[in-house]
């Protein structure tokens, strides 16, 4: 099996993992999200310290942590990986993982429409049709539901930000992402003694304390760990060996199975309004994803040409 064949394998198994997730939340419905999103964190980071142990590449934590500039842009890719996470597990458990798997959808275009803002990249023709038709679909659910998609526009802002801080950082994701959860779990180890101790109850005005309670939620919270880890991991393999166009194409199947869980098991109302807005989306995404290719095909036939030229 070649290598891209495996990058390719690897970044569909993320995919999967990521697609049905929800279906994992969902069995803590009764954990408060922000419990969740606590253990999450912790139990990532160890997860993630392990490899990195194992790599012998924990001192590179250390020594992003060091660079001030650095360590700032991973405070705030933290801050918006945790806020996207915690939504994430709040959709679930409301019974709004359709807009979730919207927000996942049109991700790319926010992205697209970020760098354009503040990287002042260029937008071709089809990209900019691509950002219309998503744009449309938006104001379709605004104004069929009565009120913007909040948690879908929330979901791709967060990972569009997180993504544009991550761009210009030298680490490898799984040295950074170990990076923003150690930030990140001082703040949770605070939360969790404030639940277990003193009876806190955050955004819903519940307080369980589920860790040691009952052998079933300790053991799904730790495991929340590996679900997150074990994703980002094979997303890691993947991005060296398979092109970020294909990386592209491959992750829409994160959205789709996001969508078919929620709407075929959790049976989610799937309004008129959502099935107008779903094919100008998924419009959306095929031109951009055309676009894309075009693009990386014309780079190596220009990288080609110039390592051609440069051998004559």
């Amino acid at each position: 099996m070649t290598e891209a064949r495996k990058g390719v394998l690897a970044m569909a198994a993320a995919s999967v993992i990521w697609g049905l997730s929800s279906i994992y939340y969902k069995l803590l419905a009764h954990v408060p999200p922000l419990e969740v999103l606590c253990h999450r964190t912790l139990w990532s980071l160890l997860l993630f310290a392990l490899v990195l142990m194992v790599q012998g590449r924990l001192g590179q934590v250390a020594a992003l942590l060091r660079d001030r500039r650095e360590a700032l842009r991973v405070a705030l890719a933290a801050t918006m990986i945790s806020v996207n996470w915690g939504m994430f597990i709040y959709s679930v458990q409301v019974g709004h993982a359709v807009e979730a798997s919207l927000g996942y959808y049109i991700f790319p275009l926010v992205a697209v429409l970020m760098g354009f803002v503040v990287l002042g990249e260029g937008l071709s023709r089809r990209k900019w049709l691509a950002v219309g038709l998503a744009t449309l679909a938006v104001c379709v659910l605004t104004a069929g539901l009565g009120v913007p998609p909040w948690i879908s526009l929330a979901l791709a802002v967060t990972f569009g930000f997180y993504g544009l801080i991550k761009q210009g950082l030298g680490a490898g994701p799984v040295v950074s992402v170990t990076t923003e959860v150690a930030l990140l779990a001082p703040l949770a180890l605070v939360w969790l003694w404030g639940v277990h101790t003193q009876g806190w109850t955050g955004l819903v005005g519940r307080n369980l304390g589920a860790f040691g309670s009952n052998w079933h939620d300790t053991l799904m919270l730790a495991g929340s760990g590996l679900l997150t880890g074990g994703p980002l991991i094979l997303f890691s393999y993947a991005s060296k060996r398979v092109s970020m166009a294909s990386i592209g194409l491959v992750q829409y199947i994160n959205p789709t199975l996001q969508f078919l869980v929620a709407s075929l098991i959790f049976v989610e109302p799937v309004t008129r309004w959502h099935m107008v807005a779903l094919p100008l989306i998924w419009g959306a995404l095929a031109i951009y994803s055309w676009d894309s290719l075009r693009q990386e095909r014309r780079s190596r036939k220009a990288a080609i040409s110039v390592g051609t030229s440069s051998t004559v």
